[in-house]
């Protein structure tokens, strides 16, 4: 069995006195797709913002690459961990391939790589470069924004990879069509993943794992298989109302 990239053990979060995560205990091995669903406040964005110390547990510990996220200089986390929002937040000033580039920029790689490893990851993400690389923000559509993210969240070759509901504001088609893009991008790269959604079906088609989280406890955590023949009731509600948003 491949080493466990990112692990849970025990792990309490509240705020203001309010829990958020009771007792979360899971495990995601090496190069392996988590996929966390459950409703709106279940506690999915915060396992993602734990996970690079965006927030920080009250109780349990929680590991990544086998250390202790508290033994991580921050920075060196978050650069180890790219992080895909759903928002996208690309900055208007900057075309996008300066969007993409800006993580290399920040660790000071020359101007030569740079270019090549942004006019690598636009082909990666199906946006050739001459095309794309000198456009605005305002000038992509949703999914192109998208794939810009993406590209940039993986700029510097991350081993870990945190997506926080990426594809939730997408249409139908181009929500499909970048379900598909990522699983080849992921058969390709192997990255350990963690993606958040609401969605059971987007959780059973990307998930080698998939965790339910409901009001801040994980009900269940198993193969897309085994979850999709669970009888939790709060599973079960999940799969028959088709992981609509609520």
């Amino acid at each position: 069995m491949p080493q466990a990239a990112i692990a849970f053990d025990s792990v309490f979060f509240s705020r203001q006195g309010r829990p958020i995560l009771q007792n979360v205990s899971f495990a995601v091995p090496e190069g392996e797709t988590l996929a966390l669903v459950g409703r709106s406040g279940a506690g999915k964005s915060t396992v993602l913002k734990l996970t690079n110390r965006l927030l920080e547990a009250d109780t349990g510990a929680i590991t990544v690459d086998g250390r202790d996220t508290r033994q991580w200089d921050r920075y060196d986390l978050r650069r180890h961990a790219g992080y895909v929002l759903q928002e996208i937040g690309l900055f208007p000033h900057l075309t996008a391939g300066e969007n993409a580039a800006i993580v290399p920029r920040l660790l000071g790689w020359p101007d030569e790589r740079m270019r090549a490893r942004v006019d690598e990851l636009l082909t990666l993400v199906g946006l050739p470069p001459a095309d794309f690389r000198e456009r605005w923000p305002d000038e992509l559509s949703g999914g192109q924004r998208q794939r810009v993210g993406i590209a940039r969240a993986l700029a510097a070759d991350p081993p870990v990879l945190l997506m926080d509901e990426p594809f939730g504001s997408l249409d139908p088609i181009t929500r499909a069509d970048l379900r598909n893009e990522f699983k080849a991008i992921q058969s390709r790269l192997h990255k350990t993943v963690v993606i958040v959604t609401h969605d059971m079906g987007e959780a059973f088609a990307l998930g080698n794992q998939v965790g339910v989280l409901d009001g801040g406890t994980l009900v269940a955590y198993d193969t897309a298989e085994a979850v999709a023949r669970s009888s939790d009731p709060h599973v079960r509600r999940l799969i028959d109302s088709g992981g609509a948003r609520a």
